[in-house]
């Protein structure tokens, strides 16, 4: 199958070609280009399409488009992403389908992403699977039963939504979520907490300069003061690896999964927070579905975009 891709994301957005045949998933051309959400998404997506023209080499077989929600996968609409503002209701399958003369799906990135691991990642092989995106929010896709769950209006697995606490850091609009706890943005807001609690004890983390501000503290520059051994920096870790593992063991024990892929930060920083939330998985989960779930790093890394929007061609 001769695949083409389309990556939509809030600030850059790709277009691809690849090819599946007996030796596997050869990707082939692709074309990056910024998302720019000051002009009309039709005319944004008459850009996406015309780097397409440029890249195919013939017709390809059938498209993926995978795009951050809320969306409706089975009609093939955008319904306005807090990430590309003035995309509401967006019919963005109908305008490849009639451009290309060729099927196209349409998922969010989660489900994309979850798809991917599943069919080329770490979950390759699983037959109940569950992918956490861990990045700038936290949001889920669900392999059950050997196939993508997506609820009855495609809206499952929107895990950032939990209340894992009374308070914390905020995340999808709640104070102690999941999200807020474990999310990108989550990690800068303990960060800062932390650091405010430090320098009033007398103690400057590492990840901290004289002048700082909420924006001067972000989840890297804390791990990089995790990683260089700074006592703040490891708390900030450790407390998000505690939250993840209570976040986990709902997951473990509601659905029972061969393996719990998470990308993103916990990819990346994995190791910063494991032991905190092993911990709470034995603590807080049943032992006979702990037992049988991994919990693993994505294996696609930076790649894991392109390979979501070819998975969700098939």
């Amino acid at each position: 199958m001769y695949v083409l891709g389309f990556d939509i994301g809030g600030t850059k957005s790709a277009v691809l070609t690849a090819m599946q045949d007996k030796d596997g998933m050869r990707f082939l051309k692709k074309d990056v280009c910024p998302t720019d959400c000051t002009v009309s998404p039709d005319v944004m997506i008459g850009r996406l399409i015309a780097m397409a023209d440029r890249i195919l080499t013939g017709k390809p077989d059938a498209i993926g488009i995978s795009c951050g929600g809320p969306l409706d996968a089975a009609r093939g609409v955008i319904l306005g992403p807090p990430n590309l503002p003035g995309w509401d209701n967006v019919p963005i399958v109908k305008r490849m389908e009639e451009h290309f003369g060729v099927r196209a799906r349409l998922q969010n990135d989660a489900n994309a992403c979850a798809l991917a691991e599943w069919k080329f990642g770490a979950g390759k092989g699983c037959r109940n699977m569950v992918f956490m995106t861990f990045g700038t929010g936290l949001g889920a896709g669900l392999i059950l039963d050997g196939r993508l769950y997506e609820g009855t209006n495609g809206n499952a697995g929107e895990l950032g939504h939990i209340r894992l606490a009374s308070s914390g850091p905020v995340g999808f609009g709640k104070a102690g979520s999941f999200e807020g706890f474990c999310s990108g943005g989550g990690i800068a807001q303990l960060g800062y907490a932390l650091a405010e609690k430090a320098l009033h004890e007398g103690k400057t983390p590492l990840y901290w300069k004289d002048g700082y501000t909420r924006a001067d503290v972000t989840a890297k520059t804390v791990a990089e003061a995790a990683m260089a051994e700074d006592e703040t920096a490891k708390e900030v870790y450790r407390l998000s690896g505690e939250y993840l593992g209570r976040g986990l063991s709902i997951l473990i024990d509601l659905l029972n999964p061969e393996a719990i892929v998470i990308g993103s930060v916990f990819a990346r920083s994995h190791r910063l927070m494991w032991d905190a939330a092993k911990a709470e998985i034995e603590k807080e989960a049943l032992a006979v579905s702990a037992g049988v779930c991994r919990v693993l790093p994505a294996a696609l890394g930076e790649q894991i975009g392109d390979y979501a929007a070819i998975a969700t061609a098939f």
